[in-house]
């Protein structure tokens, strides 16, 4: 059992630094890398009172990089309320936020903070992520992983979810099922105009001898008005031929489906079905009501802020990457048959 005189030995520190710090003394000031040097060191060396497996919660000061590019519409309302989430659970966590939009930036003041978590889909190019880290290896990315190898993640399992859409609709007796999504990256330097959920789609249709030949649109941004558009080019295109049901990647996309499908007469449920991605508020109000899968921000949030703080306060040699599950809420747009 390590004492803080061992302790004060192995970091170069003094013994009054070492015990104020790990007695959390509120009137002690001390650089972030001198804290974390402190911590790291009494956890390695078993000090009694930071026992190994106990998550320790210690003040901290973190940034967080608002990578959201506004769109003023639906997809800023489901960051908003995960950027609210964050702030929280971090204030829970005893950490000090600092929001900052460019990258250049917050690499500027790196020495002001622990470590960051990253939110939005904005992309980052290589050398700008190798940099990044290299300033602020401590970091977790919410919703995206653009890097792998570098940066812990906490993503909804969006894959699963597209699996589990077509599962229930498969169930219900749907073969023919189409998809609208938008434009998006696959995670880390492979940067292909297909989103993730688009990918899972089309793998998970193969395996289970779909055929989607026409039915997967993709292209665009998450937004009603794009959503409108694919639909309208869905009912033009299939006008004698509809697919029986229909995922759509996002909420924003599906509000402007089911405004393109009423214009054409096409009724949900009765013609198609339809399940979406995301139930946001709007969810409730649109006409059917749209079944959507529930993304919980704030189990997201919760997660990040967790994981940044469990990599500040330890030692990991490898990246961790977290996978939220989602769950169905069932309205008029699709009834599963197990429901």
């Amino acid at each position: 059992m390590a004492t803080i005189r061992e302790i004060a030995e192995k970091t170069g520190l003094s013994q009054a630094t070492v015990s104020r710090v790990l007695s959390d003394d509120p009137t002690f000031s001390v650089k972030e890398t001198t804290r974390q040097k402190i911590l790291s060191a009494s956890l390695e060396m078993g000090y009694e009172s930071v026992p190994q497996y106990q998550r320790i919660t210690i003040p901290q000061r973190i940034a967080i990089l608002n990578n959201v590019i506004p769109d003023k519409g639906l997809q800023d309302a489901y960051f908003d309320e995960l950027r609210s989430s964050l702030y929280r659970y971090a204030e829970a966590e005893r950490m000090s936020v600092t929001e900052y939009h460019e990258v250049s930036d917050l690499i500027d003041e790196r020495t002001k903070y622990a470590g960051f978590i990253s939110i939005g889909p904005a992309l980052f190019e290589g050398d700008l992520l190798r940099r990044l880290h290299a300033a602020l290896p401590h970091c977790v990315f919410i919703d995206i992983n653009p890097a792998p190898n570098l940066f812990d993640s906490v993503q909804p399992d969006l894959e699963q979810t597209i699996l589990d859409a077509l599962d229930a609709l498969m169930d219900a007796g749907n073969r023919r099922i189409g998809f609208i999504g938008g434009f998006g990256n696959i995670m880390g330097d492979h940067e292909y105009p297909e989103d993730p959920r688009a990918f899972a789609f089309r793998s998970w249709a193969v395996r289970l001898g779909l055929d989607i030949d026409g039915l997967v649109l993709d292209e665009g941004p998450f937004t009603m008005d794009n959503g409108r558009m694919l639909g309208e080019r869905l009912a033009s295109e299939h006008a004698n031929d509809l697919p029986d049901a229909l995922i759509v990647a996002a909420d924003p996309l599906a509000v402007g489906v089911l405004q393109a499908f009423s214009a054409a007469g096409i009724l949900v449920p009765r013609d198609i079905r339809l399940i979406s991605i995301n139930n946001q508020e709007i969810a409730k109000y649109t006409s059917p009501a749209l079944s959507s899968y529930d993304i919980d921000k704030d189990e997201l949030a919760k997660a990040a802020v967790f994981m940044l703080s469990e990599a500040l306060s330890t030692t990991h040699v490898v990246n961790r990457h977290m996978r939220i599950s989602t769950k169905l809420v069932v309205r008029d747009s699709f009834v599963p048959s197990k429901h």
